[in-house]
């Protein structure tokens, strides 16, 4: 994931636009997960910094990539929090 905040610099604003929009998935898909574990907080969390960025994504791939990487950095904190708590992810979150 800090990888991509690298490779913003050199991109193209459609690619930092794609790089942008992958951050909000894997951030959605940290707050699904969240869930599953009981995390209601740190999911609401997620799912709202996923919001913000998937609906600023244009706007933030138009500008300079050093705008755009202090938040991805933190959804990558985010993202890293989760998973250092949680190292063992959920493969079914099917309900009974």
């Amino acid at each position: 994931m800090e990888q991509n905040i690298e490779i913003m610099k050199n991109a193209s604003v459609s690619e930092r636009e794609e790089i942008i929009i992958d951050f909000a998935r894997w951030l959605e898909t940290t707050s699904q997960d969240a869930l599953v574990y009981g995390e209601g907080r740190f999911a609401l969390m997620s799912a709202n910094l996923a919001q913000a960025i998937r609906a600023n994504a244009d706007d933030l791939a138009r500008e300079t990539p050093e705008t755009a990487a202090p938040l991805l950095q933190q959804a990558c904190a985010m993202i890293s929090q989760f998973k250092a708590t949680y190292p063992h992810r959920v493969l079914s979150r099917s309900i009974h």
